[in-house]
């Protein structure tokens, strides 16, 4: 099988010849620890880990298309202010967050690491913001597509790539613009402003993705939300259902019926209330399944059977202590799960610096064990 066949057999509880070993990757400050620990400096960690445990080289074919959903232009980034010990910037998307000077502005940016960070002020106040915000988002903006896009798009269908995208989910792309305590409060005092911004949304994407499906459709797509803390979700089922799972309904429909066989939402905390709405929604693959937000993946499994596909789910507390305590997370998760297919395991987050280099190589001989490659 190529990576594409077998990533796809495994989410769609399939019989792929073996599961895609794809353990999860380290943040900067992981890498700089595990370069003090052994990792060579120069050295990429998932092959070193390949080489280290004599598994062949890497398999993994992914390819993302290019399409740029976020806002044209960008807000410039700059430091408002340098203040005891702390930057005070006005980052990319609008908002002035406060981090400590031990960082910079690109920490914002990406997930390059766990950092904190604290938010002064949002860019969509009232609705006149709003307006002005909108004007970033033109769906027919030349800087949304690459160039030679289609040339790029038949590329990745020779090399029978795994066609791999993100995109913001409504929750999400609006705590972004409003912050989310002052959209919580939106939810409840203003309502119709809420539906209206998360119909913008819903539109906006739609236009973006039909553009991208004339060319090309992505195999996973993963819609981030991130709405839920480590016990409940964010907003109530009973909002989710209101405002939020129209839109993913009419996103799906069009995935699907563009041929995308794994739409996928990605939210850390406790998904347990959540996965009923998005399996009515038409989503079949969640991540991460954060263990220490109380999920429990196996229960999960013998709930919802084959309406949900998972990545991620191994606890990154028992990978950092290694030893049983792995042994007996892999033990409670891996062949369950594998039993009936739907599943590919990975670390249920960014893997944090506790988890030694030692300690990851002995969780990928774990994986690779279960999985099929040893």
């Amino acid at each position: 099988m190529t990576f594409r066949e077998r990533y796809l057999e495994s989410l769609l509880f399939g019989k792929p010849d073996r599961i895609p070993l794809m353990p999860g990757g380290p943040r900067e400050s992981t890498l700089r620890a595990w370069h003090q620990q052994g990792l060579p400096e120069d050295a990429d960690h998932y092959d070193t880990m390949l080489q280290t445990l004599g598994l062949p080289p890497s398999e993994i074919n992914i390819a993302h298309p290019g399409v740029n959903f976020a806002m044209i232009p960008t807000f410039e980034e700059k430091v408002l202010e340098h203040i005891n010990g702390h930057y005070i910037i006005q980052d990319w998307m609008g908002n002035i967050t406060e981090i400590s000077d031990q960082f910079d502005y690109t920490y914002i940016r990406s997930a390059k690491d766990f950092v904190t960070r604290k938010w002064h002020k949002f860019p969509v106040e009232t609705r006149d913001d709003f307006e002005r915000m909108k004007e970033r988002y033109q769906p027919d903006a030349p800087e949304r597509f690459p160039e030679n896009f289609a040339e790029r798009c038949a590329s990745i269908k020779k090399n029978d790539s795994l066609v791999f995208m993100t995109v913001t989910g409504p929750f999400w792309q609006l705590r972004e613009w409003c912050g989310f305590e002052p959209l919580c409060m939106m939810f409840i005092e203003e309502p119709d402003f809420v539906q209206e911004m998360i119909n913008f949304w819903r539109d906006f994407v739609l236009s973006v993705m039909q553009k991208m499906h004339r060319h090309i459709t992505p195999d996973h797509i993963i819609i981030n939300e991130d709405m839920a803390y480590k016990a409940h979700s964010m907003i109530s089922p009973a909002m989710t259902r209101k405002f939020i799972i129209p839109v993913y309904k009419e996103w799906v429909a069009e995935l699907k019926s563009a041929g995308c066989q794994c739409p996928c939402v990605d939210s850390d905390g406790y998904i347990g209330e959540l996965i009923p709405i998005w399996i009515e929604a038409g989503m079949n693959v969640c991540t991460p399944i954060e263990v220490a937000a109380h999920n429990d993946i196996v229960a999960y499994r013998e709930q919802f059977r084959k309406k949900m596909a998972y990545t991620g789910g191994i606890d990154k507390r028992a990978i950092s202590k290694s030893g049983k305590a792995l042994e007996d997370e892999i033990a409670r998760v891996i062949p369950p799960l594998l039993k009936e297919g739907g599943f590919i395991p990975g670390c249920d987050h960014g893997i944090p610096s506790d988890i030694s280099w030692q300690n990851y190589l002995d969780y990928c001989r774990l994986l690779a064990h279960h999985c099929g490659y040893i």
